[in-house]
């Protein structure tokens, strides 16, 4: 049977993991480390390039070299490259690809079936579109799983005396926090909350924005519009905010930025740990209202949680470890290794799948609410937040006007009283109901959530038995066809991949050969 892997598939960095003698083991990559750039690039030539490979040559090329594609899953975006674009998640799945190559060669054994994590708080559409990017790197996807929840886990795993639980998990894209209770032999999440678009990110845009402004004060200059400028300010900036989570000063030395008719410009600086703490004090305080709802979520007060977990690399900033200690009244644990315990516990859960995990139930929640759009801009909310899944609920609503004999249903996620204020995960339309008075015709409505999260609606006229359902895929994800056309462009990139590195291996052999064997290289001339 083929091994199954967990995959933490990051903003900045994934992690790749597999159950090895009853333990989760980290798989490193073919470079020697154990988490792996989610970054891609295509070079000039039309190579393809992935992980650490692809971040190192970023200055030089960053037009044609993508990251942080993870905050674009489920949307519409695309990255045009040579004519084609490429949406994100084919982008993904490169990376996901890398992964499961990766972990053959570690393995060494074929590696089909996967678990993925997902941030708690991603819509239904990102789920999709995580399950799709697994589909085409040629990954049977058999769970999408919170990475709260596989912290946790990882967390949990030896440790099932009970016990209430903080994930306070904040990434390079990212922000969720969830309450979990773990039991003998069961991790069940109470409450989960967060942003998506809130991480280390932003807290490197906000260094960025001080050294454009220290340039433009000093040369006069905006470089903002200088592709090559800002990813080296990019890097700059990422590389200040970990050295400062240290040290309480960086200098950030930044030669031959510009060029002008006058000659280079360099920029040197130095940033303290004190103007980092100001010019981010705001992403910090972002953080407080999702731990306050989960908390209010939750019936609990700070007091009543025995632990807090910090996940994700921007948890290393020491404001953020300030900001938890402060909104939670104690010092947060850190018994898990933040950047490797999400693909950890998710390989934990490939086991429970597997049978190579006994007698562990894993229960998570729904982040968001769930139902209708009806009359007058309403939002019929039929599945509340932090509902356990996997789950079936059904409301029945009826026609707003006389001999109505179709209805739309509008199918809406969000905490909003109106129907405009949340998001449409998509629409379809209910045909064939008898002709009645207004309010006569009786519509069931129900919504089925499997363990992955990923919603399915059906609507049903309890009068003529005539019914109609979607699975819900939203306008930003791909077809059916798309997938498959994706996976055999990614077949395609794995053969021509295999074929340079055959070629480059067999040029090495007869480069050493000719090395060591110098009269045979004459003969062979001859």
């Amino acid at each position: 049977m083929s091994k199954m892997i967990g995959i933490d598939l990051g903003t900045t960095n994934s992690c790749v993991a597999f159950m090895e003698n009853g333990h989760a083991t980290v798989i490193p990559n073919v470079e020697g480390g154990r988490t792996t750039p989610s970054v891609v690039a295509f070079t000039r030539s039309g190579e393809r390039l992935v992980g650490q490979s692809a971040k190192r040559q970023a200055v030089t090329n960053a037009a044609r070299t993508f990251s942080s594609v993870k905050r674009e899953m489920g949307s519409d975006k695309s990255y045009r490259v040579d004519g084609k674009d490429y949406r994100p998640q084919e982008l993904s799945a490169m990376i996901l690809r890398k992964l499961k190559e990766d972990a053959e060669k570690y393995i060494g054994e074929s590696v089909t079936d996967a678990v993925i994590t997902v941030p708690a708080y991603f819509t239904d559409a990102q789920r999709q579109a995580t399950k799709d990017a697994g589909t085409i790197a040629g990954l049977n996807v058999q769970r999408i799983i919170n990475e709260p929840t596989s912290a946790a886990l990882a967390y949990g795993f030896d440790r099932m005396d009970p016990r209430k639980v903080m994930v306070y998990d904040l990434g390079g894209g990212t922000f969720d926090v969830s309450i979990l209770e773990i039991g003998h032999d069961m991790i069940e999440v109470i409450a989960t909350a967060g942003n998506n678009h809130l991480g280390g990110d932003d807290f490197d845009q906000c260094v960025v924005g001080f050294l454009l402004d220290a340039f433009r004060k000093e040369h006069g200059m905006d470089l903002s519009k200088d592709p090559m400028a800002m990813q080296r300010l990019n890097e700059a900036a990422e590389k200040a905010k970990i050295e400062l989570s240290s040290a309480k000063e960086t200098t950030i030395n930044l030669p031959f930025l510009a060029q002008t008719a006058k000659g280079p410009l360099h920029l040197e600086t130095s940033l303290t740990r004190a103007r980092f703490e100001e010019l981010t004090a705001h992403l910090v305080e972002a953080t407080r209202g999702p731990v306050q709802q989960s908390l209010q979520d939750a019936g609990l007060s700070p007091g009543e949680i025995d632990r807090v977990l910090l996940v994700g690399g921007s948890t290393r900033i020491p404001a953020v470890q300030e900001a938890v200690r402060k909104m939670m009244g104690r010092e947060p644990s850190r018994d898990i290794n933040p950047d490797e315990c999400v693909a950890m516990g998710a390989c934990l859960q490939g086991g429970v799948l597997t049978g190579a995990v006994n007698s562990l139930l894993l229960i998570d929640v729904t982040p968001l609410s769930l139902g209708i759009e009806t009359l007058g801009d309403n939002f019929a909310q039929i599945i509340p937040r932090n509902t356990p899944l996997p789950c079936h609920h059904s409301q029945v609503f009826t026609t707003a006007a006389n001999f109505q004999t179709s209805v739309e249903i509008n199918v809406l996620q969000g905490e909003r009283g109106t129907a405009s204020g949340n998001r449409s995960l998509g629409k379809f339309r209910l045909d064939g109901i008898h002709r009645a008075l207004r309010g006569i015709p009786q519509i069931e409505v129900t919504f089925t959530i499997d363990t992955n999260g990923i919603v399915q609606v059906t609507a049903r006229d309890l009068g003529t038995n005539r019914s109609q359902d979607i699975t819900i895929t939203g306008s930003g994800n791909m077809s059916r066809e798309e997938i498959q056309r994706a996976m055999r462009d990614a077949e395609m990139y794995a053969e021509q991949d295999r074929l340079k590195r055959e070629a480059e291996a067999h040029h090495s052999s007869r480069s050493s050969r000719r090395d060591n064997n110098p009269q045979d290289d004459g003969a062979m001339e001859v």
